[in-house]
């Protein structure tokens, strides 16, 4: 008989880098929520570096990439919504590959921007409880928000602008998992757009996000050690 798999082998963590290129192209509308009427944009690219010119479609993606590599060199199965800039995929796509995949939580990467450019630090977004389509997941995606983002800004030092609710986001809507989009930083704050655009500083936030990830699973790592005899 085949051996069992090992525990972490069988969690599978969700990893949804936002945005894309516009090269894309995709244009058009979805509905916002199951049912809801409500007609949003399909995805965009994004917001931009005011100081590196950086895209932030392509900073979620190196970002992303490096969070997958954190979480898979520890014995975790990643999935991605996107490997690239260029496949069309939508926020409602986004949700249900994480949905089908078997992935235990979604963590939607993105970066900000604001009119001011004083503006700056990382904050989480979840559902409200009130939300219709996917408030019965609002405490586990509450922890793992908290989790996130405190884990994050320890790693970084970028300020914690704390726990956020959004009742708008398609990604977070058509969610059947518990889900959070982590607003890295401003790229409109000068500090912030630096700091991210360089890749030591990504590691620390990579590192960040995954400890994270990893400290709402409750597998601690001792338990991957050799014991001593």
């Amino acid at each position: 008989a085949a051996e069992p798999k090992k525990a972490e082998e069988q969690i599978i963590i969700a990893l949804d880098p936002g945005h894309q290129g516009p090269e894309a192209g995709m244009s058009g509308e979805e509905e916002d929520g199951p049912g809801s009427g409500i007609l949003k944009a399909k995805t965009t690219s994004g917001t931009t570096g005011r100081f590196t010119g950086l895209a932030e479609y392509q900073l979620n993606l190196e970002i992303s990439e490096k969070v997958k590599t954190c979480l898979t060199d520890r014995g975790y199965q990643v999935v991605m919504t996107r490997e690239n800039h260029e496949t069309s995929v939508s926020n409602q796509d986004r949700a249900k590959i994480a949905n089908d995949s078997g992935a235990k939580l979604c963590v939607r990467i993105h970066a900000n921007g604001s009119e001011s450019p004083e503006s700056a630090g990382a904050l989480c977004l979840v559902m409200s409880p009130e939300n219709p389509f996917v408030g019965t997941l609002y405490d586990e995606s509450f922890k793992l928000a908290e989790d996130v983002l405190n884990s994050y800004c320890m790693a970084t030092g970028i300020y914690n602008r704390g726990v956020q609710t959004d009742d708008t986001m398609t990604g977070i809507n058509w969610s059947k998992i518990p889900v959070i989009i982590l607003e890295m930083g401003f790229m409109t704050n000068q500090q912030d757009d630096i700091q991210m655009a360089d890749p030591k500083f990504q590691q620390k936030m990579a590192e960040g996000i995954a400890d994270g990830i990893l400290s709402l699973i409750h597998i601690s790592e001792p338990t991957r050690r050799t014991p001593i005899s």
